[in-house]
């Protein structure tokens, strides 16, 4: 009984920090992913590299063609997308 009593301590230790600092950190990856996977042609996105520019071409599952000037286009990993500013509205399917 005395030996559970000395590990208790650390296991309510390891609780706090699943529950303050894993658990949220596994959310935000989860939110991340979604969004990456969200992105479509005409978005207006962020590089993790603070470059703004708009997806000109959704390549594959891992890379998308972002253009950010008139005639400069460039190839990005879909990961290091940051963040998306500006969706575009889903084609109506008649």
């Amino acid at each position: 009984m005395d030996q559970i009593g000395q590990f208790l301590p650390l296991i309510l230790i390891f609780a706090i920090m699943y529950f303050l600092l894993i658990r949220p950190q596994q959310k935000k990856v989860k939110e991340h992913q979604a969004m990456v996977a969200g992105v479509r042609r005409g978005d207006q996105i962020v590089t993790q590299g603070g470059l703004i520019g708009k997806i000109a071409k959704v390549k594959d599952d891992n890379e998308v063609e972002v253009e950010l000037a008139e005639n400069v286009k460039v190839r990005v990993v879909k990961s290091t997308i940051a963040q998306v500013l500006a969706k575009t509205e889903a084609a109506k399917s008649e």
